[in-house]
């Protein structure tokens, strides 16, 4: 069980870098240029198809994170531990897988985000199980193209998931990344 664990976790990094990216760069001042509304101000009805949090900034941020983190891991891929923890063949899929994460994960975000202007929650205001899985989901779905991970790993990162993503964004809150707790 704890190899599947660590599978699951290490599979998962570069989404969890990715949805960390928005925040990250947004806080360093990172592509500052690129911090544009993705649906411009534009409406659905009464609400913002995104709202003004979803930027290409985050986007492309996200991409970055990801594929520098597959990178890493590709790089890792040559100590026989980490290699013993890999489902993905890192060293030659990194670039693709990397890209992959990244862009899943913030569609996933943004899939998620464009459901709560269409159920009436503000942007910004939790949505508590939807807010931790969302961009996980996106994540699996997109890299289901390159890697068929089991579903006890894809229920294991979801679990994991469900109780970092609420750690990180706690410590994130203390440390003055993030406005808000959650």
């Amino acid at each position: 069980m704890t190899s599947l664990i660590l599978q699951a976790f290490y599979l998962a990094l570069p989404a969890y870098f990715a949805n960390m990216a928005p925040v990250i760069f947004a806080k360093v001042g990172l592509l500052k240029s690129l911090a544009r509304p993705i649906d411009n101000g534009r409406k659905l009805g009464s609400d913002y198809i995104f709202g003004s949090g979803k930027t290409w900034r985050g986007i492309i941020s996200a991409v970055i994170l990801g594929i520098i983190i597959s990178g890493i891991q590709a790089w890792l891929f040559g100590w026989d531990f980490f290699r013993s923890i890999s489902v993905v063949d890192y060293p030659h899929i990194w670039p693709v897988f990397g890209f992959l994460a990244g862009l899943g994960a913030i569609l996933g975000d943004l899939f998620k985000s464009f459901l709560k202007r269409r159920v009436n929650i503000a942007s910004g205001r939790p949505w508590p199980v939807f807010d931790q899985l969302d961009f996980i989901a996106g994540f699996f779905v997109f890299i289901y193209l390159l890697v068929r991970p089991s579903w006890h790993l894809m229920l294991i990162a979801a679990i994991l998931t469900l109780i970092l993503h609420p750690l990180t964004n706690l410590v994130a809150y203390i440390l003055r990344i993030k406005k808000v707790w959650w």
